[in-house]
């Protein structure tokens, strides 16, 4: 179980530039400052990942989210708060073009992210920094329930590794919000731990 001085570590990876791998509320992730550079390069290297696809932006809690992006009108502000904290991303739209290391080659659309960490990851909800994250897998390969899922390479590579014990295992279901202000559209990019129905149900 992840305690406070964890949390701390993990924080302070981010700070400087480092590349950790850690648990959310679906599988072990990758994570990073979205804002630094090399550390993106980094990750996107670890996982062989093409840099120009996206990847979501985490936090760690919903209102940080909505500090950091301001312009989401208050119907899609409304729509998170019925889907988040929950093991769902969301598309949203990004006139600001903010994060657009996290955005590859689409940065008017912005992935976000707000865990409902499990009890054994539950420190991590102290962190104010946001993340880029990504699943701790090789590009294309499972999604990794537990540290010893995480490739060695991957696990070697990172500056931090946090061990939180296994996870569900069920990705996100991906939601894109992108015309849910203007006419109450959403569409279900990726089915997954939360299923459609729900998702149409939370939404009206």
């Amino acid at each position: 179980m992840l305690d406070a001085a964890d949390a701390e570590t993990f924080a302070r990876c981010l700070r400087v530039g480092g590349v950790a791998v850690f648990p959310s509320d679906t599988v072990y992730g990758l994570a990073c400052d979205p804002q630094e550079k090399e550390a993106v390069r980094r990750l996107y290297a670890l996982k062989r990942r093409d840099i120009e696809k996206p990847s979501a932006v985490m936090f760690f809690d919903l209102e940080l989210a909505f500090a950091a992006v301001p312009e989401l009108g208050p119907r899609t502000r409304g729509a998170l708060e019925r889907l988040l904290p929950g093991p769902v991303g969301v598309l949203v739209p990004n006139p600001a073009r903010r994060f657009g290391l996290a955005c590859g080659d689409d940065p008017g659309t912005l992935g976000l992210r707000v865990p409902d960490l499990p009890a054994a990851a539950f420190a991590l909800h102290t962190v104010r920094w946001p993340v880029l994250q990504s699943s701790a897998n090789l590009a294309g390969g499972p999604d990794p329930i537990a540290i010893g899922d995480v490739p060695q390479g991957i696990r070697d590579g990172a500056d931090l590794v946090l061990d939180a014990g296994p996870l569900p295992g069920t990705p996100s279901t991906m939601v894109d919000l992108r015309g849910y202000e203007d006419d109450g559209t959403f569409a279900i990019v990726r089915e997954g731990a939360v299923a459609a129905a729900e998702i149409a149900r939370r939404l009206g």
